[in-house]
């Protein structure tokens, strides 16, 4: 994809260096970095349209530079890298703001998988810039915003997607594989257990109106309906 600009912090330099070639080779402009502590000069200089960080850097860790992003950025797109692949570092990866996580050793095309995928789904979100009404709330998805009377609820990034994908598909059937393959990219047995976890929270923070019913089609996905 030309023009799409990638920071790509990685400390091992042969597989950095083949990434970055690969990547290269396919039209991606890429920024390398070896230095967690160098990674937000990086990133303020090139401004990047998708972050892949390494988890295990020198200096700053993946996780630090998450959080410092979405500072600046909360809508870029993060992928961590994980050699560990334990469950507890992808968890956290999340709730320092990444989007995804691909484990080493990964193919390019597993990558770019990923990378397109969250662009299209970020790039979706940033033309829906306008406040949705839902029932007795206003969803605002650039700012990952949930109104209630006077009370703001802030979303994570996974939540504010996956409650922008049930909006777009309001009285419909939005199958769970499409959901699983938009926000994780994959349908694993683990991201699937996430996506109940995601559900629940909306429906936790959805239960002020009960015209809002986010309903579980066994086998088959969600539907999500509002009674006027």
């Amino acid at each position: 994809m030309a023009n799409i600009r990638i920071l790509y912090i990685e400390d091992e330099p042969f597989l950095g260096q083949i990434v970055k070639e690969s990547l290269e080779s396919r039209s991606y402009v890429v920024n390398m970095v070896r230095d967690g502590n160098l990674a937000m000069e990086a990133f303020t200089t090139l401004n990047p349209d998708i972050c892949i960080l390494d988890i295990m850097l020198p200096g700053k860790d993946g996780f630090t530079i998450a959080r410092e992003v979405r500072k600046l950025n909360p809508l870029i797109p993060i992928i961590f890298v994980t050699a560990k692949g334990q469950v507890e570092d992808v968890v956290k990866g999340f709730d320092s703001g990444g989007n995804d996580y691909i484990r080493k050793p990964f193919s390019m095309e597993e990558l770019i998988v990923r990378v397109n995928n969250l662009l299209h789904v970020t790039n979706r979100k940033d033309r829906t810039s306008e406040k949705i009404s839902i029932g007795k709330y206003e969803f605002t998805p650039l700012l990952y915003e949930l109104r209630f009377n006077d009370k703001t609820r802030k979303l994570s990034h996974r939540e504010g997607t996956l409650l922008l994908l049930l909006t777009e598909s309001r009285n419909a059937t939005l199958l769970r594989k499409e959901i699983l393959l938009k926000l994780w990219g994959d349908d694993s047995f683990f991201n699937s257990r996430n996506l109940d976890v995601y559900i629940t929270k909306l429906r936790d923070y959805l239960k002020e109106d009960r015209s809002i019913s986010i309903i579980t089609i066994k086998g088959i996905g969600y539907q999500f309906t509002v009674i006027s």
